[in-house]
């Protein structure tokens, strides 16, 4: 059952080294996370599952599972910093290194000194149904007693002139429902997310949020939601369901 989950984005700059002199402009983001780790922590899961969207993740079932130990790289943004998800357990895949999301959720989890319950990870293809990311979700949440989830995902990247996706006019509405949602802990709000919509604003999240709207199914969670702006043009927001 979902005992706890904490939303972050998932942009690589959230990671200091990556970001170098751009650092500064996360810092409230980072502390958000940090808050939000502290939940999760609070909770005392049996089981923290890290959620995100991995393009090798459609091949199949559009997902991709990761096991303890499991390890990330940041090399690709010119940073000598590798990432572990949670302790060694039964070690690396060969050829299964993190896809980014997760390799930042990893890194929010070293950075806070996650050391308690066991760590998977999961990667969600970006166009995975929504029915399919709740079936995904509901997965989870059965797989023990005590499930959290650490759930990466980034909101619209069409909020300003300069962002990735250009300016939507869109985009802003469709963060502002996002972070309503999860501010209310409200699983069918996620759940009713359009996946064409979000795919057209370039929202890295939606199919996580889907998977969370799954997992939180009946578990009657609260929502805080401690973050939400839109620096370099992209929604970021950080929130918790406990």
């Amino acid at each position: 059952m979902l005992v706890a989950a904490a939303v972050c984005p998932c942009p690589p700059l959230l990671v200091p080294e990556v970001a170098a002199g751009a650092a500064p402009e996360l810092e409230a983001a980072r502390a958000a996370c940090t808050d939000a780790m502290g939940v999760l922590a609070a909770s005392r899961p049996d089981l923290l599952v890290v959620v995100g969207a991995g393009e090798r993740a459609g091949e199949r079932s559009g997902r991709l599972a990761y096991r303890q130990g499991s390890r990330g790289s940041f090399r690709g943004f010119g940073v000598d910093l590798d990432v572990r998800l949670g302790r060694d357990g039964d070690g690396p895949e060969p050829g299964r290194e993190l896809p980014v999301p997760l390799a930042v959720g990893a890194w929010l989890l070293g950075r806070t000194g996650w050391s308690d319950a066991p760590v998977e990870g999961l990667a969600v293809a970006a166009a995975t149904a929504p029915d399919e990311c709740a079936a995904a979700g509901r997965d989870l949440a059965a797989r023990s007693r005590r499930v959290a989830l650490l759930v990466m995902g980034d909101g619209s990247a069409c909020r300003s002139l300069k962002a990735p996706g250009y300016l939507d006019e869109r985009a802003e509405p469709f963060d502002d429902e996002v972070a309503r949602a999860l501010g209310a802990a409200d699983p069918a709000g996620l759940a009713a997310l359009d996946a064409g919509l979000a795919g057209e604003l370039k929202a890295s999240g939606r199919a996580p949020w889907q998977v969370l709207a799954g997992a939180a199914e009946g578990a009657g969670l609260s929502g805080a939601l401690l973050y939400d702006d839109a620096p370099y043009g992209v929604g970021y927001l950080v929130a918790t369901w406990s």
